[in-house]
């Protein structure tokens, strides 16, 4: 009889799984106001430097900060990098709505500091530029992107585009070293 109760699973059997689970759970708070406190700086930092960008620089010549190396050249781009897809611009909003969406559903599962500070400048650089591409001309959904920051023989790019870049990397080493948002350590 015992044997088939743990078989079977009796209300005993149940509730021993039941303690059992909260021990797996992570440890510590979540780390939703480090996501948004992150998101916010990166955000708020990438919509000052274009509208500085678009106020004092735009049509005039490009100013060199390292000789012709690094320039502050602003330009609009419809597209993504190099210039890329300028006819897919609604596909752009589209893509940076949705990864906002999924960083917002996974900040409930966020126990992690380094992942919050990923998701962070994920989040606060895709709002950068989203935030163009419904705010800018030449309409809603289609805005072109603010780019202003021109290595020689690279993609011209903002702050947003960096904030982004930067946090898929961390991503990419977390995601290397085992660690998920949710805070556990896994060895496979």
């Amino acid at each position: 009889m015992a044997e088939a109760e743990r078989i079977i699973g009796t209300p005993d059997a149940e509730g021993a799984d039941e303690q059992a689970a909260p021990s797996e759970q992570p440890k510590g708070k979540r780390k939703i106001p480090v996501l948004f406190a992150v998101a916010a700086f990166a955000y708020l930092l990438d919509l000052g430097s274009k509208m500085l960008v678009v106020a004092r620089l735009e049509h005039h010549e490009p100013i060199g900060i390292m000789g012709d190396l690094l320039q502050l050249n602003a330009i609009r781009n419809p597209g993504a990098a190099f210039g890329i897809g300028a006819a897919f611009t609604v596909i752009f909003t589209i893509i940076a709505a949705t990864v906002i969406l999924v960083i917002v559903r996974l900040a409930r599962k966020l126990y992690s500091t380094p992942w919050a500070f990923a998701l962070g400048l994920l989040l606060g650089g895709a709002l950068g530029n989203l935030t163009d591409r419904i705010f800018r001309s030449p309409g809603i959904f289609e805005g072109w992107v603010v780019d202003f920051i021109a290595p020689k023989g690279f993609a011209v790019f903002n702050l947003a585009d960096s904030a982004i870049v930067c946090g898929g990397i961390l991503i990419v080493i977390l995601s290397f070293r085992g660690l998920d948002p949710d805070g556990t350590v896994h060895k496979d």
